[in-house]
């Protein structure tokens, strides 16, 4: 297995600031940059992979760039040898790795089995967009991805896919295309919130080998992994395999041991890092064992208790029945007792007491009739006397409030009482001229009504618009009906239940005035709220009846109109 290394244009690499002159000891970042990189990062990805030994021979397939990196691609040529499979790869139009994140610097070659297992067949050589790898691998099966990573020697995929084989190209006949379902590492596993990656170190020393910025960077992911807590030993060595790197550098060493140590540390700190995530895994899961324990003792516990008390109870409620029989026995042997002690006196007495009863019957029946008979008409007379007091005040309260509501509602507009019910008189200079739209007088007046009929339940509105004679018989009609309906609708708004109103135009044929004079037509245009209802009776209050409508020419009738007489001809 050749691995090659990522030629990037030196302007191009960031590289990952751990502290002050990356001596070989990570800089110590916050505690919630300590985040464990644990598999609950982990994303399901699927490759089609390919039977290689049943393909027989040399196989070619191509690369084609995923939606990270479209316009990449590229072929492989895969041959049996011995018990492995030899394998080089072109590619072809590679971007820089750095434009997925400052974290990664390299590309990883991987080929995974139809299990998932994914095995890392080397870093990518990369120069001026393109590559070309030679690897081996004993997998049969499998299938064949590029990643993008933050040093070459990770051991699990991240989740930069950019490049995966393609089977189009090749004869049907010849394809047994497979699904490869694996597990790729989240794009949070190798980066922290809280941990920086905005120096450009690049910038101040171009010529820092790519091996030794993977080198700090593997560092960087160790310790974002807890390294230093779960693998002591494995992150102190990879620290100072880096600090020999960092040496090595500065004393400007032959370059191959610069690589070499680099690669030393980076593989040991991708240990360190493997190693951390598997301890903290089996922590947490012995902490959730050991919580699920505790929990299944407590209920076990709970479950004795609850059994304990559960048959403390049972025995408690039968020694009470065993109780209540042992009472309901004695009471019944007594009850018998006594019966029949009841008997034997019955027996002695029953032939003296015979004659007596007989002529105590009738008169015991006489006087009890007469009891009867008394108590029910002392019993009638109360009731009704009790009615007739309640029938009084029954009306003497309806009077009152009859009375009090025609004051309220008199306070606003004209109102008279009559037979019919207490009636408010809307004169037309509540409307505008010759329509049904209600003036803001208007509205003031019937929000004020509305709060009164609200302040007193029960009570019904029979809302009756009226007009003069001017104008036609048809068009008075359906003014008088609109400027009805429109008051309803307009208590109706401010609340008024609409099931206790009722609206109806009659025109010009209820006048109460005669429509021959100016002042006659305005008493006749207006709009009339009869309000009713049992809570005030219906009867005539001493305040006057309501006044038959009038033939036209006849005088007016008492109960006059409101102030604000419009022009005669106004509708």
């Amino acid at each position: 297995m050749k691995i090659g290394k990522v030629l990037l244009k030196p302007a191009a690499i960031l590289a990952i600031s751990l502290g002050p002159a990356l001596t070989g000891a990570v800089a110590q970042t916050p505690a919630a940059a300590s985040a464990s990189v644990t598999n609950t990062n982990a994303v399901s990805h699927t490759t089609k992979a390919m039977n290689y030994r049943r393909a027989g021979g040399s196989t070619k397939v191509s690369f084609a760039g995923t939606k990270l990196m479209p316009t990449a691609w590229g072929e492989a040529e895969v041959k049996p040898k011995n018990n492995r499979m030899e394998i080089e790869v072109k590619l072809d139009r590679l971007e820089d790795a750095t434009k997925f994140g400052l974290e990664y610097l390299t590309y990883v070659f991987w080929a995974v089995s139809p299990q998932g297992r994914a095995e890392n067949l080397g870093e990518i050589t990369v120069k001026d967009g393109m590559a070309e790898i030679k690897a081996d691998t004993d997998m049969q099966t499998f299938g064949m991805i590029v990643t993008a990573e933050p040093y070459f020697a990770v051991t699990q995929p991240g989740s930069m896919v950019v490049l995966e084989n393609s089977f189009s190209s090749l004869p049907s006949g010849k394809v047994e295309n497979i699904d490869a379902t694996y597990q790729l590492l989240g794009p949070g596993a190798y980066s922290s919130s809280n941990t920086k990656i905005d120096n450009a170190i690049f910038g101040i020393d171009r010529k820092t080998p790519l091996e030794l910025f993977e080198a700090r960077n593997a560092i960087r992911v160790a310790h974002n992994a807890n390294a230093d807590k779960y693998a002591p030993a494995a992150w102190a060595k990879a620290q100072q395999q880096l600090s020999a790197a960092e040496d090595t550098y500065r004393q400007k060493r032959d370059r191959k041991l610069i690589d070499s140590a680099s690669r030393d540390a980076v593989e040991t700190a991708e240990e360190a890092r493997v190693m951390a995530v598997k301890q903290k895994a089996e922590e947490d899961a012995q902490a959730k064992i050991a919580a699920e324990k505790q929990a299944a003792e407590q209920r076990e516990a709970q479950a004795r208790a609850d059994a304990a008390t559960e048959a403390q109870r049972r025995r408690q409620a039968e020694q009470e029945r065993l109780q209540a029989e042992q009472a309901k026995a004695e009471a019944e042997r007594m009850k018998q007792e006594a019966q029949q002690a009841a008997q034997e006196a019955a027996r002695q007495q029953q032939q003296a007491e015979a004659a007596r009863q007989a002529a105590l019957a009738q008169q015991q029946v006489a006087e009890t009739q007469a009891q009867q008979a008394a108590q029910a008409r002392a019993a009638a007379e109360a009731e009704t006397d009790k009615a007739r007091q309640a029938a009084a005040k029954a009306e003497a309260e309806k009077a009152q409030l009859r009375a009090q509501l025609l004051q309220q509602l008199n306070a606003v507009l004209q109102t008279r009482d009559s037979a019919r019910g207490l009636i408010v008189n809307m004169s037309d200079v509540l409307f505008d001229t010759g329509s049904a739209d209600l003036k803001p007088g208007a509205r003031e007046k019937l929000a004020k009504i509305s709060g009164i009929v609200l302040a007193h339940p029960g009570l019904t509105l029979q809302i009756e618009g009226h007009t003069d004679s001017v104008g036609s018989d048809e068009f008075n009609q359906e003014l008088s009906g609109r400027r009805a309906d429109g008051v309803r609708d307009y208590l109706a708004q401010e609340g008024v239940p609409a099931s206790s109103m009722s609206a109806k135009g009659f025109g010009k044929t209820q006048p109460v005035a005669s429509n021959d004079t100016a002042e006659g037509r305005q008493r006749n245009r207006r709009v009339e709220l009869v309000v009713n209802g049992a809570a005030i009776g219906n009867s005539t209050s001493s305040s006057g009846a309501t006044p038959a409508p009038n033939p036209a020419g006849s005088p007016p009738q008492a109960g006059g109109s409101l102030r604000g007489v419009s022009a005669p001809q106004t509708k």
